[in-house]
Protein backbone atom coordinates (compact mmCIF):
# COMPACT_ATOMS: atom_id res chain seq x y z
CA UNK A 1 0.00 0.00 0.00
CA UNK A 2 1.37 3.38 -0.93
CA UNK A 3 1.65 6.18 1.63
CA UNK A 4 -0.84 8.35 -0.27
CA UNK A 5 -3.41 5.53 -0.33
CA UNK A 6 -2.92 4.96 3.40
CA UNK A 7 -3.40 8.66 4.11
CA UNK A 8 -6.64 8.66 2.06
CA UNK A 9 -8.01 5.67 3.95
CA UNK A 10 -7.07 7.10 7.35
CA UNK A 11 -8.47 10.53 6.53
CA UNK A 12 -11.91 8.97 5.95
CA UNK A 13 -11.95 7.42 9.43
CA UNK A 14 -13.49 9.16 12.44
CA UNK A 15 -10.96 10.93 14.73
CA UNK A 16 -11.00 8.17 17.36
CA UNK A 17 -10.11 5.54 14.73
CA UNK A 18 -7.41 7.80 13.28
CA UNK A 19 -5.85 7.89 16.75
CA UNK A 20 -5.94 4.09 16.86
CA UNK A 21 -4.04 3.97 13.58
CA UNK A 22 -1.44 6.39 14.98
CA UNK A 23 -1.12 4.34 18.17
CA UNK A 24 -0.69 1.12 16.19
CA UNK A 25 1.90 2.68 13.90
CA UNK A 26 3.81 3.91 16.96
CA UNK A 27 3.65 0.43 18.47
CA UNK A 28 5.02 -1.12 15.27
CA UNK A 29 7.79 1.47 15.13
CA UNK A 30 8.83 0.73 18.73
CA UNK A 31 8.69 -3.03 18.24
CA UNK A 32 10.86 -2.75 15.14
CA UNK A 33 13.35 -0.52 16.99
CA UNK A 34 13.55 -3.00 19.90
CA UNK A 35 14.31 -5.86 17.53
CA UNK A 36 17.20 -3.90 16.07
CA UNK A 37 18.64 -3.25 19.53
CA UNK A 38 18.48 -6.79 20.93
CA UNK A 39 18.19 -9.39 18.19
CA UNK A 40 17.57 -12.88 19.57
CA UNK A 41 19.83 -14.34 16.92
CA UNK A 42 22.80 -12.86 18.81
CA UNK A 43 21.99 -14.93 21.89
CA UNK A 44 24.24 -17.90 22.54
CA UNK A 45 22.72 -21.27 23.34
CA UNK A 46 23.89 -20.83 26.92
CA UNK A 47 22.22 -17.39 27.19
CA UNK A 48 18.97 -18.81 25.88
CA UNK A 49 19.03 -21.80 28.25
CA UNK A 50 19.76 -19.52 31.22
CA UNK A 51 16.90 -17.14 30.50
CA UNK A 52 14.54 -20.05 29.76
CA UNK A 53 15.34 -21.75 33.07
CA UNK A 54 15.00 -18.47 34.98
CA UNK A 55 11.60 -17.81 33.44
CA UNK A 56 10.42 -21.37 34.06
CA UNK A 57 11.41 -21.21 37.74
CA UNK A 58 10.15 -17.66 38.32
CA UNK A 59 7.85 -17.45 41.33
CA UNK A 60 8.43 -21.03 42.54
CA UNK A 61 10.28 -19.89 45.66
CA UNK A 62 6.96 -18.56 47.02
CA UNK A 63 5.10 -21.81 46.31
CA UNK A 64 4.20 -23.90 49.37
CA UNK A 65 5.87 -27.29 49.76
CA UNK A 66 3.26 -29.87 48.75
CA UNK A 67 5.26 -33.00 49.48
CA UNK A 68 8.00 -34.01 51.91
CA UNK A 69 10.57 -36.81 51.97
CA UNK A 70 8.04 -38.87 53.93
CA UNK A 71 5.74 -38.91 50.88
CA UNK A 72 8.32 -40.74 48.75
CA UNK A 73 7.43 -44.41 48.38
CA UNK A 74 10.51 -45.63 46.53
CA UNK A 75 14.05 -44.34 46.95
CA UNK A 76 16.88 -44.90 44.51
Amino acid sequence: MQLEELMNVVSRLPPARQQEVIDFATFLEQRHANKKQTPHSDWSESDFKTISAEQAMRGLEEEPELYSEDDVRERW
